[in-house]
């Protein structure tokens, strides 16, 4: 698997919550001229990133970010908004305290309200791995897959760790063919990207390999 292949699969990625416009146009000048498969900003930056950008790359954002527990009726805002706003990609968290409070119905309805809102855009669902037992993370693919989501994604970045080899695995074992796995948080080389794809993931969220990249290039 060679650079590119690997690039074509990154969510490039900047929610730096000290961004500003000039870090975000650079973030879609990067993701453009290396083919990336999306940039991931924050929802105040969409409008702006998606008339810049032209429809030269896809404009991702987040719903719910990075806590989950906001309502579902502000997260079925905010991904409408995103929608109108041009994004083509969603990235949404659950809450966490209803998984932990074992309320799965809620917590699909949830995905449900918030995919309809996506008027036919991918939406991805943030189960935040680094939090969850495993008998949490398999109860969280049966209701990703209900729900009609689709991708099923690892972490934040926010929290205490990001994505995990053993997550995908698990991850990609117990949810449906038609939902996809994307990893996120702390993939820092090609080398785990590389294997976070061999293992099933079918994207990837990373602020860091084209620095990688850019730093190669400056020496």
């Amino acid at each position: 698997m060679n650079r590119q292949e690997i690039l074509s699969a990154v969510d490039h990625t900047n929610l730096d919550v000290c961004a500003g416009w000039d870090q975000i146009r650079k973030l879609c000048d990067e993701a453009i001229r290396y083919h990336t498969a999306s940039v991931c900003i924050a929802p105040s930056f969409v409008k702006q990133a998606a008339d810049y950008v032209d429809g030269n790359i896809k404009i991702c954002t987040v719903v719910g970010f990075p806590n989950g527990y906001a309502s579902t009726s502000v997260k079925c805002f905010e991904a409408a908004q995103a929608v109108a706003d041009g994004a083509d990609e969603i990235d949404m968290v659950v809450h966490l305290g209803w998984v932990k409070e074992k309320q799965y119905d809620l917590v699909t309805e949830e995905i449900k309200r918030v995919k309809r809102m996506c008027s036919g855009r991918v939406l991805k669902v943030i189960i935040e791995t680094c939090l969850l037992t495993v008998e949490e993370k398999i109860r969280m693919c049966e209701v990703v897959c209900k729900a009609g989501a689709d991708y099923i994604k690892t972490s934040t970045g926010f929290s205490k760790t990001g994505a995990t080899f053993e997550d995908v695995v698990l991850l990609k074992q117990n949810v449906l063919p038609s939902v996809k796995v994307k990893a996120a948080g702390g993939i820092r080389t090609f080398a785990d990207a590389q294997k976070f794809l061999e293992l099933g993931a079918s994207r990837l969220g990373t602020s860091t390999l084209i620095k990688q990249i850019e730093r190669e290039r400056e020496k």
